[in-house]
């Protein structure tokens, strides 16, 4: 049960598969309407934000940005330690998360026509094609399939940290970020390790449901889908935006 996404490991299972004090026990259907809620308070807060950049230009997006962004990651940081509370916090998070989205998506519309709609069917498109692959597993979540996706992740993990740190002294890492053919296909790999965690992430629910975890693991669940999610969504909107600028 290890996951490449830091949210779902099989510590999980260990030390919450048999909570007494829990109320009812994790399904599959529980799981999966929490993910949609999720996703209707990201729209909704996203619409928020697209609404007011069309009314009142970037720069009063700018706040929501930043309190989108830091505060879905303290949440996130949050919740992965406490997950019992994952039923309050998760709506929280969407929301949050749902902020950030619309503000830098709206960015990127604003300089590429069409681009957010297109970045969406694909994030939809790898989302369903990957619960096709691993519910007719023609992908298989094997111990060695985990450790591939966690090794590869964590490289980009570290690729992020470096270039965060190396960006904050002057240093252009434009190979990474740039519209070249490295950045192109640097951003194809951290997009395909992205949507393997999906499997990494349709894996955990099911054996935590098989495993009878406590109930408000749905949202827990659903929180760790949600952030793979996001992850990939925006690194596709990065990669559309490099594609879209050497048109």
């Amino acid at each position: 049960m290890k996951s490449s996404n830091p949210t779902l490991n099989k510590k999980i299972l260990r030390d919450f598969a048999f909570d007494s004090t829990a109320n009812g026990v994790m399904t599959i259907q529980g799981t999966i309407n929490k993910i949609a809620l999720m996703l209707l308070l990201i729209v909704g807060a996203a619409s928020y934000t697209w609404s007011k950049f069309l009314e009142l230009g970037q720069a009063s997006i700018l706040p929501w940005l930043a309190i989108g962004g830091i505060g879905g990651f303290v949440l996130a940081i949050i919740i992965v330690f406490n997950k019992k509370r994952a039923n309050i916090l998760a709506p929280i998070y969407a929301i949050f998360e749902g902020l950030f989205l619309g503000a830098i998506s709206a960015m990127f519309a604003s300089m590429y026509e069409g681009i957010v709609l297109r970045a969406v069917v694909l994030t939809f498109g790898v989302l369903f094609s990957m619960l096709f692959l691993y519910k007719t597993r023609i992908i298989k979540v094997t111990s060695k399939f985990r450790a591939g996706v966690m090794m590869a992740t964590m490289g980009i993990a570290v690729a992020y940290f470096f270039t965060f740190i190396l960006g904050l002294f002057g240093m252009n890492m434009g190979f990474m970020y740039g519209g070249g053919t490295m950045g192109i296909i640097i951003s194809l790999v951290i997009v395909g390790v992205a949507s393997l965690n999906l499997l990494l992430d349709f894996d955990f629910i099911e054996k935590g449901s098989e495993a009878g975890l406590p109930a408000y693991f749905e949202w827990y669940g659903a929180f760790g889908l949600i952030v793979t999610l996001v992850w990939l969504y925006l690194e596709i909107l990065r990669l559309l935006s490099m594609l879209s600028g050497r048109d």
